[in-house]
């Protein structure tokens, strides 16, 4: 089973990145404290250059996709099964589906963050160098500006992982509801049938996961523009990508000077001091649009290749190898559970 969800995981993520990835660097210029400087002239019309290297950074996300996202869902499948095994339906201790789902989405995201952190703080650099000049890669271009100082690669973890957190616990527990309301509507239309098709399956799967996947998006976008804000100060030191680089004392939103540590609050502080609450939103349209393009893609992706598989699985091998993937399944220290007679638990006998 673990090796399936890695598998569909990995190949969600891999295709959705390559579709939706100048979106995201879009998003990632809208939201830089030099957004005008950059990219607007002296009459406010936007320059050309906001469109130019749209794919600057790619290759950083490519490679840590496969581990981020099979860290993910392994982790998440995990986490809700091992809840729901935890919790009987006839415990005393009752959790609705929404929090356990909440709960396995925020684990499974610390997890992936720890790994996704410096490709994002790569990727965002990247993003926000100029596309004039020739160069072999801006991945390989930033990572060079961060070898004196590698720890600044994680630099944005906390930002990230704040981010990520509420977003994944708004969107998974809408995601599984809506899933399942779309898919009970389906089986009530068709007498009962179960939707077993793979294609009719992916449909519902995508149109749950964007509709989740926006509004969460829409919601979490202030914490995404900080998160944005702290990456890309990571990035620009003396030695850096600033020609007009100032002293330390130089403010944060003016220059993103190297080496500052200053928090979440203080940064969402300055935004709403010199931009509004506008600020906090920017390019919130852009990454509701982008989310429900990607979660959409991702998330159907996922369930299309775990479903595939798990059903190529039974077609090929009958219930000998389902029975054999369970004895692989320990809990603790000694024999499955599945191997052993049924009784009763320790919280029966009393």
């Amino acid at each position: 089973m673990s090796s399936s969800l890695q598998v569909a995981g990995a190949f969600a993520a891999f295709t959705v990145d390559l579709l939706v990835y100048p979106l995201d660097t879009l998003k990632t210029r809208f939201q830089s404290q030099d957004y005008v400087k950059l990219y607007k002239d002296a009459s406010g019309k936007t320059k050309p250059s906001l469109f130019r290297g749209l794919y600057q950074g790619v290759g950083s996300i490519i490679l840590i996709t496969i581990p981020s996202s099979g860290a993910f869902f392994t982790t998440y499948e995990a986490l809700k099964y091992s809840i729901n095994e935890a919790i009987p339906p006839n415990s005393t201790i009752y959790l609705p589906q929404p929090a356990i789902n909440a709960a396995a989405s925020g684990g499974a995201e610390l997890v992936s963050c720890a790994i996704l952190t410096p490709a994002e703080v790569l990727k965002q650099n990247a993003q926000m160098l100029s596309s004039k000049g020739r160069r072999t890669s801006t991945s390989l271009e930033v990572f060079k500006h961060f070898q004196k100082h590698p720890s600044r690669l994680w630099r944005g973890y906390t930002a990230l992982a704040a981010r990520n957190l509420p977003f994944t616990g708004l969107q998974f527990p809408a995601f599984e509801y809506l899933k399942g309301y779309f898919i009970q509507r389906r089986k009530d239309r068709n007498g009962g049938k179960p939707v077993d098709g793979i294609a009719e399956r992916a449909g519902i799967t995508a149109m749950s996961a964007a509709i989740a996947g926006s509004g969460a998006a829409w919601i979490t976008t202030p914490i995404d523009v900080i998160k944005t804000r702290i990456m890309l100060a990571a990035g620009s030191g003396d030695d850096g990508f600033k020609a007009d680089q100032q002293s330390k004392a130089s403010t944060f939103l003016r220059d993103g000077v190297q080496g500052s540590r200053k928090s979440g609050f203080t940064v969402a502080r300055e935004v709403l001091k010199t931009e509004g609450v506008r600020g906090l939103f920017r390019g919130a349209t852009l990454r509701a649009g982008w989310t429900t393009i990607g979660s959409g893609l991702y998330l159907g992706c996922y369930e299309t290749g775990r479903h595939y598989l798990e059903k190529n699985r039974r077609e090929n091998d009958g219930e000998h190898l389902m029975q054999r993937d369970w004895s692989n399944v320990k809990t603790g220290i000694g024999r499955s559970r599945s191997q052993d007679v049924v009784k009763k638990s320790a919280w029966q006998e009393d």
